[in-house]
């Protein structure tokens, strides 16, 4: 008997970043590991980022989402698109399974299964905006997260506080405003024999002018379009890092981080971070950003109690398991309808 065809409708582009293509290919790589087979839709920047970071992965043209979703023949329905409401939920899906990937709770959601993984979300939060009957998976617990990262975990927390050796700066794929020149231009400024390890999107507008750095600055370690995530995120002592999806990827690293707020919706889970003291938050559009920036980045570099601290809190805050107890979840429901 063959799993289910799972049909993933997920946005991307300058102005909503890559991290709805990363995520969900995490939660698809979770599916298909359980039998089922699964087919993205979206605009032209979600097929770049799929070539890039998964080329087999099957995806069909759309030129309509809705029109392209009801053409194909599929079992259930997964929405990583903020731009999509429960009206077009419901079209698409034509009865079908839903699973809607979520971080704002600001519009009806049409999901049979809701997946918000910030960590301050509450049910109440959803209140109005999804049936009676659909199940809220909440919290960092379910964070679609690659395995790789779960498998590093036990030797990465073990050595967390020794002395700043090397830097990962991830500033999101898309680099909104060219914010990953500027703070590789903050760090550059400030740390000595400490190597940086960048990651950028192949179209990141930072790239030109880094590269060119790089050429002349041997500290600077360009990492393009990476699938080493992982590895970079466990060898690195410090982390600047947006504070979207990856941020749960450097907690279960337990990586003292410097976390950075580029968008509104990433404002509460950056408090809750900073509340948790299990990070250390600069907002990018506050007067005083680079001056803050750089106090912050001090005290990170100089203090290591500092930094055993934010490792242990940061840890506490996600596994890595999440992806596939969300794939679980969802099989079960699908399986669950089938069986009428």
């Amino acid at each position: 008997m063959t799993g289910p065809r799972i049909l993933f409708v997920v946005d991307a582009g300058p102005a909503v970043g890559g991290g709805h293509v990363m995520r969900s290919l995490t939660l698809a790589r979770a599916l298909e590991a359980q039998g089922a087979t699964c087919v993205f839709v979206g605009p032209p920047a979600v097929a770049e980022l799929l070539d890039a970071f998964a080329p087999e992965t099957p995806r069909i043209p759309a030129d309509n989402l809705t029109a392209a979703a009801v053409r194909e023949a599929f079992d259930a329905i997964v929405f990583d698109h903020y731009g999509l409401s429960e009206p077009d939920h419901r079209a698409m899906a034509q009865g079908r399974p839903v699973l809607v990937i979520d971080d704002l709770a600001d519009r009806p959601l049409g999901g049979d299964i809701i997946l918000d993984s910030g960590p301050t979300r509450r049910a109440a939060d959803y209140l109005g905006l999804t049936s009676g009957t659909a199940r809220l998976l909440l919290g960092p617990t379910y964070a679609p997260i690659r395995p790789e990262f779960a498998a590093l975990r036990e030797p990465a927390l073990a050595w967390r506080g020794e002395p700043v050796q090397r830097v990962l700066v991830s500033m999101g794929l898309t680099d909104v405003g060219g914010i990953t020149a500027r703070v590789v231009e903050r760090l550059r400024l400030r740390v000595h024999d400490v190597g940086l390890d960048v990651v950028l999107g192949g179209q990141s507008p930072s790239l030109p002018g880094l590269s060119k750095i790089a050429r002349r600055d041997p500290r600077l370690m360009l990492h393009i379009d990476t699938p080493h995530m992982a590895r970079l995120t466990a060898e690195a002592d410090i982390g600047v890092g947006a504070a979207g999806s990856t941020t749960w990827e450097r907690c279960v690293l337990g990586l003292p981080s410097l976390m950075v707020v580029l968008a509104d919706n990433q404002r509460g889970a950056a408090r809750a971070m900073a509340e948790r003291e299990a990070a250390l938050v600069v907002d990018a559009a506050d007067t005083d950003f680079e001056a803050v920036f750089d106090r912050q980045l001090m005290r990170l570099l100089r203090d290591a109690g500092l930094r055993r601290q934010l490792a242990a809190a940061s840890s506490e805050v996600c596994d890595g398991l999440g992806a596939g107890r969300t794939a679980e979840a969802f099989l079960n429901l699908i399986a669950a309808r089938a069986a009428g």
